[in-house]
């Protein structure tokens, strides 16, 4: 009698909490679209005005923005490259099925590619030097949405996904940032992995070294800049704000796989706040090196494609790492089948919020993870459904959606 007594209390207790949870913040779904064309806008910045509460739109342009009931006063802010920066009241936005049409930037552009530096790799240098003044250089803690999804072919075979908090440090300092892991969960489907025992290179931290402003060892130094080919692109907008955009390629007869693509450089500041660039795969093995930490002995693994992006977001005129975005493509060939397999990985990390810290566990904090952690290594089971409850993530794509639904399936199946 006591022990069910002391359940329901508990029950009674954790519904409780679930309806305080509810109450306690608004959830807004919808879809950022070009005025224009209609097409949809992924990866689009969503941010709550004076705070620094914040979610990115899916790669179909769909958003879910959980505000807390004390902010429903306030606006959002969209932006997106190369068009305006859109402010809207929350009060004067659907909860559900909103359609948020962004306006693209005028051309007007002319003028600034006139007076654009002569000199690509003298900018690009410059933006790096000026790191100090253009990005934040306080000790934060962000809070993190994190997704990771393994496929075979076009089918999923994992899924991964976590909160996490980033304990970032200043711009200026060489400290790395640490992570630790609030909540994850995660299904995989071995038998679609071959159980081939194969691991690659991936997790939080990747995500988070795309941030080329704070690591920019990872792709530009003193050592590799004049083994780069830098050249303007036209320039374009961001924040209603003119950028440079600068073309980055490695230099011909050059064999170590470098990187290829383009910074977006704000006009006024010389502040980096876009890139989105490539690893150079064609060296196979060397690139193959980069990723591959475990492979079975019959199998040659190598990359197809390496792709990465990230978007910086400004407050009080400071900039700070905002998104991030990585696709790796492999392919498997087997010494003892006829046909490869091939596999695609990709990540993405969203800072959902943050706030400045005077703490020392900055530094060090507990239970922070390790620096080659994988996430599905860390994961015990797609578990826990109410515990995202007020956590911002990004609205799933439909087939990362449809794999939850099943999950959650199979979960209740094996609980009746």
């Amino acid at each position: 009698m006591k022990k069910n007594l002391v359940l329901l209390t508990l029950a009674c207790l954790t519904l409780l909490f679930n309806t305080l949870q509810a109450q306690n913040f608004t959830e807004f779904k919808g879809k950022i679209v070009s005025e224009s064309s209609g097409k949809s806008l992924p990866l689009a910045d969503i941010v709550i005005k004076n705070t620094n509460i914040s979610t990115v739109s899916n790669s179909d342009g769909e958003f879910a923005l959980k505000v807390p009931n004390t902010d429903l006063d306030k606006s959002i802010i969209v932006t997106y490259l190369g068009y305006k920066k859109t402010e809207i009241l929350l009060s004067k936005l659907k909860k559900q099925n909103a359609k948020i049409k962004l306006p693209e930037a005028a051309t007007v552009l002319a003028q600034v590619d006139v007076n654009a530096p002569a000199d690509a790799k003298s900018l690009v240098k410059k933006a790096l030097k000026l790191k100090g003044e253009n990005y934040h250089n306080s000790k934060t803690i962000m809070t993190a949405f994190y997704r990771e999804t393994i496929r075979k072919r076009n089918k999923n075979a994992s899924l991964s996904e976590a909160v996490l908090k980033i304990y970032k440090q200043p711009y200026v300092s060489n400290k790395k940032d640490a992570i630790t892991l609030v909540k994850s969960r995660k299904n995989t489907n071995y038998s679609r992995l071959d159980t081939i025992a194969l691991k690659l290179q991936g997790g939080p931290f990747s995500a988070l070294y795309t941030d080329v402003m704070k690591y920019p060892r990872f792709i530009f130094t003193e050592n590799n800049l004049s083994s780069y080919e830098f050249s303007f692109k036209q320039s374009t907008q961001v924040n209603n704000k003119l950028v440079y955009v600068v073309d980055f390629k490695q230099k011909l007869g050059i064999k170590e796989p470098m990187y290829y693509g383009q910074l977006y450089i704000d006009a006024d500041t010389y502040a980096v706040t876009n890139a989105v660039y490539n690893l150079n795969v064609s060296n196979r093995d060397l690139a193959s090196e980069l990723f591959v930490r475990k492979k079975p002995v019959n199998a040659k693994v190598f990359p197809t494609e390496a792709a990465y992006r990230v978007n910086y977001r400004v407050k009080n005129g400071k900039w700070y790492y905002g998104y991030s975005n990585i696709l790796l493509s492999f392919k498997v060939k087997w010494s003892n089948r006829l046909f490869n397999s091939r596999y695609t990985l990709q990540s993405e990390m969203a800072i959902t919020d943050w706030e400045p810290t005077n703490t020392e566990f900055v530094n060090r904090p507990k239970n922070r993870l390790k620096y080659n952690i994988i996430l599905t290594d860390e994961t015990s089971g797609f578990a826990d459904p109410k515990f995202w409850g007020e956590y911002n993530i990004i609205e799933p794509e439909k087939s990362i959606e449809s794999a939850i639904k099943k999950i959650s399936k199979k979960l209740k199946k094996t609980k009746a």
